[in-house]
């Protein structure tokens, strides 16, 4: 599924285009790694060597890979990672996230717009300076700081198929609206924004994303469950 999606040349050809492709390693290769990075969303409730495993077993099942390998242990992972860095992974994102619903995909349109759902999550991210200083981190009902920062991240999701077509990160302390803004230029005349009460501030509905023919609906829904909701009722 991974190779299928995200076809080797395509991979190898943002790892030039990211200057990654001087990076020399026998056990983990750029590509290699950029597949491991993926595989980690799949198999999230396995350890590094485990996904390893996994990803490799799969990959010569595709026939994708010949020869004998040797798992790399946890820390030769994370050195890899760290090497890599986030840009080649972002570069996928942005060249292959998009829309994917067909004319026949059921709860994807209303009328001749497409529908498309506007909502927000969190994640933790490794305890550090850096990213405590970057994103911040929650604190409990006691005013106690919890043991790791979070990240918080707006999407844009189309509805029917609930692929993400379009998404942003920021500071745990930044409001998903106000992070929400910067995804909006993303929309065409032809989509239909639902988005949760949430984001019913007059500084977000008076964004310029109003002048491309957007509509936005508000309602009591949000990216999980909108692409079942009777959107009658959201436009009432």
């Amino acid at each position: 599924m991974l190779t299928r999606t995200f076809p080797p040349e395509l991979v190898d050809r943002i790892v030039e285009e990211s200057g990654k492709s001087g990076q020399r390693n026998r056990l983990l290769p750029p590509r290699v790694v950029i597949y491991f990075v993926l595989a980690m969303c799949l198999f999230s409730g396995q350890g590094y060597e485990e996904v390893a495993r996994l990803l490799t077993q799969g990959l010569a099942w595709a026939r994708r890979w010949s020869g004998s390998w040797q798992v790399p242990t946890t820390a030769v992972i994370s050195r890899a990672r760290a090497k890599l860095g986030p840009e080649p992974l972002k570069a996928l994102f942005e060249q292959t996230a998009g829309p994917v619903a067909t004319e026949s995909t059921a709860g994807s349109w209303y009328g001749s717009w497409r529908l498309m759902a506007v909502d927000g999550t969190t994640f933790d991210v490794p305890d550090g300076e850096g990213n405590d200083a970057r994103f911040g981190r929650p604190t409990t009902h006691r005013g106690e700081r919890t043991a790791f920062p979070q990240v918080r991240v707006p999407a844009l999701a189309e509805c029917g198929t609930r692929a993400i077509t379009h998404a942003t990160l920021g500071p745990f302390t930044t409001a998903e609206s106000v992070l929400a803004r910067e995804l909006f230029e993303a929309l065409g005349p032809d989509d239909l924004l639902m988005a949760d009460r949430g984001f019913a501030a007059p500084a977000l509905t008076g964004h310029p994303a109003a002048g491309t023919g957007t509509v936005t609906v508000t309602g009591r829904t949000n990216a999980s469950t909108v692409g079942t909701l009777p959107v009658a009722r959201g436009l009432q």
